[in-house]
């Protein structure tokens, strides 16, 4: 990382200080924000424990229908719940349906998905990983009967019913002789994918006459899979895609909820590499509502999940409810998988829950990065081995922009000495302008330009920040080994403690990372070695020196809750750069290249318009200077 770069990191950090700094509430907003808070605070108290009453009230109820006469409890039922008293009463239980990825449990109670667990995974502690149980989780229809009365699918209890296949299972709810509702589930083989569908037989009676919809409910709690927690909290949210549309999400950092008037083709309750996805039929879902909560750090939960919406119904039921759950990894070549040989307006686009950055830097991830990682992975096993050949690639990539760079510091570094010839010609703060101009000149003669380092910079952006965005969502990392980082996909802590220490520990974690610490050491080893490298003799701002040195450091704090993965291949690159710089600097003749830049000052100068233009801005404020000197020499002799 060279002085520009740093330089240019340095100027975005102070304007976000100064942004949030000058943005900072006042203390009246600080208060109002406050009382606000312990409001709602107040009310979610408040409907804590009115929840928590009605769950009493129910549990006591179904205490004192237990202990009745079987005729006089069938009798409340059917007082209560008509035509669905008899499904009030069942034995709980779950039927499974399972193939070579996934294990579904399909639920008596509520005739719905009530545990999911994925068969090539586990968990940061090395257990099973159980996306949801039926005790974190909701998926229940609400059911409007002829007579008015209002009844849940979760409080009804469904009869499985197994296919011929082994593949499906459908779970009904008897509503009466020749009427029935069927929960279908279908589980190919090989798949993440999951067919649901919904279709009633001789509900004409039974079911409102207006039903042509139903109203769902969908409520997850999102298990903590991870062991950096903080760092998967980032990563997890709601995403949602509008029909023939772009795919949105919630807020990551906080509570958050929209209502959406759009129809939706599918919701994804996104981990940072699990997801349970939603997906609608052709008519979508409409009127919709969705909520993230964050949940407690003390609790194995990371988030609360909530969407209500409504999907279309049959009530003939001549045409099934079609929907789809996806239940897997985040894995971007699989998720796009399932857009293959699907027309454009019908695809699904599920791959965009990855974040893989936007635009730019998606497109270098997803045309890039991904296939030569892909790439590799059919031949390297070891990801460690992977990472460190990939970073090789990509500096042979960028070598072309690095050897630019490297030469436009060392034009600039061979004039050195007539820079600072300059600088003495033209001493003070006085003359400022006069030897910033001849500097300027000097440069242009010779064929030399400050920017000219920067502009390879630039070009090279695109591809790291499209790294920095691809390794925290590889999946292919997760619980992948290498030399002491048992896992490339979370941080490879040498030392760890657990003393909550304020400010550090939010902001730098409990434990020190090693492929964090050598990433930073490499750095300040560079920062040191191109600070000497490209000295081009001209004076400093007071305390420049400083301040690169403290960037190294500052990504030392931010960098040291990421995964190893990503700390391990910045730590290879800029030992990679550290020894092509070293190779430039003894393989290039500077005499040869001082003597080329004295001979293009013997050619007739050409400037640029970007030089022409400076040259005038810099006459333009020394004539500024000598009117305003001119001035106060006016007021002395007054």
């Amino acid at each position: 990382m060279d002085k520009n770069t740093i330089i240019g990191f340095l100027l975005i950090g102070v304007v976000l200080i100064v942004f949030t700094w000058l943005n900072q509430p006042t203390p009246e907003q600080i208060e109002a924000q406050r009382r606000m808070q312990d409001s709602i605070a107040r009310i979610e108290y408040a409907k804590q424990l009115e929840q928590q009453k009605e769950l009493n009230r129910e549990a006591k109820a179904d205490d004192e229908l237990a202990g009745l006469p079987d005729s006089v409890r069938l009798a409340r039922l059917q007082n209560t719940f008509g035509v669905f008293a008899d499904a009030m009463i069942g034995e709980e239980g779950s039927t499974v349906l399972e193939n070579e990825l996934i294990e579904v449990r399909l639920a008596n109670k509520g005739g719905r998905i009530g545990y999911v667990r994925l068969k090539k995974y586990d968990n940061y502690k090395g257990e099973p990983l159980v996306l949801f149980d039926e005790k974190d989780s909701k998926f229940d229809f609400t059911l409007v009967t002829a007579d008015n009365r209002v009844v849940n699918t979760g409080d009804l209890y469904f009869t499985p019913v197994k296919g011929n296949d082994g593949n499906s299972i459908t779970m009904r709810l008897n509503t009466g002789e020749g009427s029935h509702l069927d929960f279908m589930y279908t589980l190919k083989p090989d798949d993440y994918m999951l067919q649901f569908s919904i279709k009633g037989t001789g509900l004409n009676g039974v079911l409102s006459p207006g039903t042509t919809a139903l109203d769902l409910l969908w409520q997850q709690k999102i298990i903590q899979q991870e062991k950096g927690r903080k760092f998967e909290d980032r990563y997890a949210t709601v995403y949602y895609k509008f029909m023939a549309d772009d795919v949105e999400y919630l807020s990551e950092t906080k509570n958050d909820s929209k209502q959406l008037s759009n129809r939706l083709k599918w919701v994804a309750y996104k981990d940072m590499y699990f997801s349970s996805i939603l997906i609608a039929g052709n008519e979508g879902f409409e009127s919709t509502t969705i909520d993230s909560k964050m949940l407690p750090e003390d609790g194995s939960f990371l988030k609360e999940y909530k969407t209500t919406t409504s999907v279309p119904f049959d009530l003939k039921g001549n045409e099934a409810t079609d929907m789809r759950f996806y239940f897997g990894p985040n894995q971007f070549s699989l998720l796009k998988s399932y857009d293959d040989d699907v027309e454009k307006a019908d695809q699904l686009d599920l791959e965009k829950i990855v974040p893989l950055g936007w635009g730019i830097f998606r497109w270098v991830n997803q045309y890039f990065v991904i296939p030569l990682f892909n790439f590799l992975g059919q031949f390297i096993h070891s990801y460690g081995l992977l990472i460190f050949l990939l970073t090789v690639i990509v500096k042979l990539i960028l070598f072309p922009l690095t050897y630019k760079s490297y030469m436009s510091s060392a034009k600039m570094r061979v004039l050195r000495p007539q820079v600072e010839e300059l600088n003495a010609k033209y001493p003070g703060q006085d003359k400022a302008v006069e030897r910033q101009r001849a500097i300027m000149e000097l440069y242009s003669r010779a064929g030399a330009s400050p920017m000219a380092g920067c502009v390879p910079m630039l070009l090279q952006m695109p591809i790291l920040v499209a790294l920095f965005m691809f390794f925290p969502s590889a999946i292919e990392l997760r619980h992948q080994s290498f030399l002491w980082a048992h896992d490339l996909s979370t941080y490879d802590a040498i030392v760890s403690w657990n003393t909550y220490i304020p400010i550090i520990t939010p902001y730098f974690g409990n434990h020190i990372s090693l492929f964090c610490l050598l990433m930073t050491v490499t750095n300040i080893i560079y920062t040191k070695f191109n600070m000497d490298q490209t000295n081009t003799g001209q004076q400093q701002m007071p305390g420049m020196k400083a301040m690169m040195y403290m960037m190294p450091l500052m990504m030392l704090v931010f960098f040291n809750q990421y995964a190893s993965g990503l700390t391990y291949y910045y730590f290879i690159s800029t030992l990679i750069t550290i020894l092509q710089t070293v190779i430039f600097r003894y393989t290039i003749n500077e005499d040869k290249l001082l003597a080329k830049l004295e001979e293009n000052k013997k050619k007739p100068m050409k400037k640029s318009g970007f030089m022409k233009r400076l040259e005038e801005a810099q006459k333009a404020q020394q004539a500024q200077l000598e009117r305003q000197k001119q001035q106060r020499e006016n007021n002395r002799r007054r």
